[in-house]
């Protein structure tokens, strides 16, 4: 069975009320046009992790300007006004992480761990209703992995095979995310035949189905 489909059938596959893991470091490495398809067609309902909600009128910030988001799981809301004001006013749950602790949430999902202990945050608020471990005098949270229904990221070149390369720091999130996901969506720059395997840095088994991105 093919992995190649439009961003069309793509975002049919996201059901309302899904989690959705969806890649990207503000644009960069964004999944714009199947995030288009997905506002088109309305699905709602959605707890969106992600490393921030981008700008209010570009790809993530589009879903939560559109009122399709419930809830936001990420580290950063503070170049969207929208995703502010409406956590203020009650519209959406925003719960924060700092990066590296999200990051490994979403790997200890990918690589089938039981959880991460970090000293982050240790003495802050983050402590409230975690908890707190004492390994050889020092403290650590106890941080859950942290998985999706879907994930929907981007990949500058793939090839048939669902193989993904990177250009430059568009890798960002997208690549735990592919690990940490029941289906995993990629919308790709470039669609080739093959790429060298020195320069995979998804493996085209975590891969479910591409969309072409049209770049």
């Amino acid at each position: 069975m093919s992995k190649f489909i439009s961003a069309k059938e793509a975002a049919a596959l996201i059901k309302d009320g899904s989690t959705v893991m969806v890649g990207g470091f503000l644009s960069c490495g964004a999944p714009d046009k199947i995030i288009d398809a997905m506002i088109e067609q309305k699905i709602n309902n959605l707890t969106m992790v992600c490393n921030d909600t981008s700008y209010m009128d570009a790809d993530k910030g589009k879903l939560v300007k559109n009122g399709l988001v419930k809830k936001v799981i990420a580290t950063h809301i503070g170049t969207n006004p929208i995703t502010w004001q409406k956590m203020h006013s009650g519209e959406i749950e925003v719960e924060f992480y700092p990066m590296g602790t999200l990051v490994e949430k979403i790997h200890a999902k990918g690589s089938g761990l039981g959880g991460v202990l970090t000293p982050t945050g240790v003495g802050t608020i983050l402590e409230e209703n975690k908890t707190v471990v004492e390994i050889k005098g020092k403290k650590y949270i106890f941080e859950e992995p942290l998985g999706a229904d879907y994930a929907v990221i981007y990949g500058t070149t793939v090839d048939k095979f669902g193989n993904v390369s990177f250009k430059g720091t568009t890798r960002n999130f997208n690549t735990s995310m592919a690990t940490a996901a029941d289906v995993v969506i990629v919308q790709a720059d470039e669609i080739v035949e093959e790429i060298d395997p020195d320069s995979v840095v998804i493996p085209g088994i975590f891969i479910d189905y591409v969309v072409d991105g049209g770049k």
